[in-house]
């Protein structure tokens, strides 16, 4: 076996470790996928987050804003799924 073929086999196993189960919850019966409800919540408090900046006129001091919330509903999604489920 040549040396490029042997690390072709070793890099498609290395890639397949992590194709493992996903955990999931389950939801009035049904079964969703954690990420995706660390998604809905983290877009949840995005629009609480929001709500406060509004509230307080704080929401003109943050940067661009099609930037910023979408950025804010990725790190709050992320943050839940690191601290609740790894």
């Amino acid at each position: 076996m040549t040396r490029f073929k042997y690390l072709v086999m070793l890099s498609a196993c290395a890639f397949c470790t992590g194709c493992s189960r996903a955990p999931s919850i389950s939801v009035i019966g049904s079964f969703f996928p954690v990420w995706m409800l660390c998604l809905l919540i983290g877009t949840v408090l995005t629009f609480v987050a929001r709500a406060v900046l509004v509230r307080f006129r704080l929401e003109t001091e943050v940067g661009p804003l099609a930037l910023f919330y979408p950025c804010l509903g990725t790190l709050c999604a992320c943050l839940l799924w690191l601290i609740f489920f790894q």
